[in-house]
């Protein structure tokens, strides 16, 4: 077994080696004067599991080809096997035609992964759960839910301290005012299945979209006043749609309002929107590395998914259960 890192989130893919007790497999990966992406591995990788851990988020398109010219290195030097850790799946979102003379541009994405050399693919809350089938390879298709709920429940003291600084989380009332939100219809079997796991209420918030990256809060459904609500989403990018829904909330008598985010693309303006919004905290997964902005956020954290993916990769490589890390 060996492990590759690209260049999209290193401090994962170090914290990853370090869970697993192995080196990250020496390689270089480096520009031309033009831009151009050269790969040269300088171990033997013969007959070897090979895990490539690379998110395809921005630079999303220079990513994703970093990953398909180390794929296609590691195939050209008899890799036994080759599995593409991609803890962000980037171009999830266009998952079918939008509209007349549209991509489909994750299935064009799964053509050139298999056609590069992946042998496997292993990511974590893909937007469209459809995405799997795009694949003619095995996917597998790990949930943030699991390190939700052990956080939330060690910020609110019902388990065993956490191994990481994390700020409580006072809930007015107890743990039982606790209320998970889905910020859209579409994210309800994600919040139900988080809210099932912390035995507590859900509500949704119903939106339209008039445009991409603009929408309009509606209605909330479920009755928030008083209560403690957790926003759960997969993706947040510009934060408009978050932080409408963190204010639908406050407006309808929450006492106050969090969110849990598996990944955190945050374009543009969004983390100084965050941080102006009434959202008390925005945690996100390390699925994206931090940008400065991030960092210097005050209402913004992350928490790692090292342990998630090392085990993972391990239960791959050993040709064990992965399912057995949903619980």
């Amino acid at each position: 077994m060996k492990i590759v890192a690209c260049n999209s989130n290193l401090p994962l893919a170090e914290k990853v080696a370090v869970e697993l007790g192995m080196p990250l497999c020496d390689v270089t990966v480096r520009r031309f004067a033009d831009m151009e992406i050269f790969v040269e591995i300088h171990e033997n990788v013969r007959g070897e599991d090979v895990f490539v851990i690379q998110s395809t988020c921005s630079p999303t398109n220079d990513n994703l080809m970093e990953l398909l010219i180390m794929l296609d290195a590691l195939r050209r030097g008899s890799a036994r096997r080759i599995t593409a850790v991609m803890p962000y799946f980037g171009y999830a979102r266009q998952d079918r035609k939008s509209g007349p003379r549209t991509p489909i541009s994750a299935k064009l994405v799964a053509n050139i992964l298999v056609e590069a050399g992946a042998n496997r693919i292993l990511t974590m809350d893909l937007h469209a759960m459809q995405i799997q089938g795009f694949f003619d390879i095995p996917v597998d298709n790990l949930y943030a839910a699991p390190l939700f709920t052990r956080d939330i429940k060690g910020r609110m003291g019902l388990e065993a301290p956490l191994p990481y600084d994390a700020p409580e989380m006072n809930i007015p009332g107890g743990p039982h005012n606790l209320m998970i939100v889905s910020p859209d219809v579409g994210g309800v079997v994600r919040a139900r299945q988080l809210a099932q796991r912390l035995n507590v209420d859900l509500a949704i918030i119903d939106k339209r979209r008039e445009r991409a990256g603009v929408s309009e809060v509606m209605n909330v459904i479920g009755d928030v006043r008083g209560r403690y609500c957790v926003l759960v989403d997969d993706i947040v990018d510009s934060g408009g749609s978050l932080c409408n829904a963190a204010e639908a909330l406050m407006r309808h008598g929450a006492a106050a309002v969090e969110a849990y985010v598996t990944h955190g693309v945050l374009t543009g303006g969004a983390v100084s929107r965050i941080g102006q919004s009434p959202l008390q905290m925005l945690t996100l997964t390390d699925s994206i590395a931090k940008t400065e902005d991030v960092r210097q956020s005050h209402n913004i954290r992350q928490i790692s998914t090292a342990n998630l993916l090392s085990r993972a990769m391990r239960a791959v490589s050993d040709e064990s259960s992965v399912s057995s890390l949903f619980d």
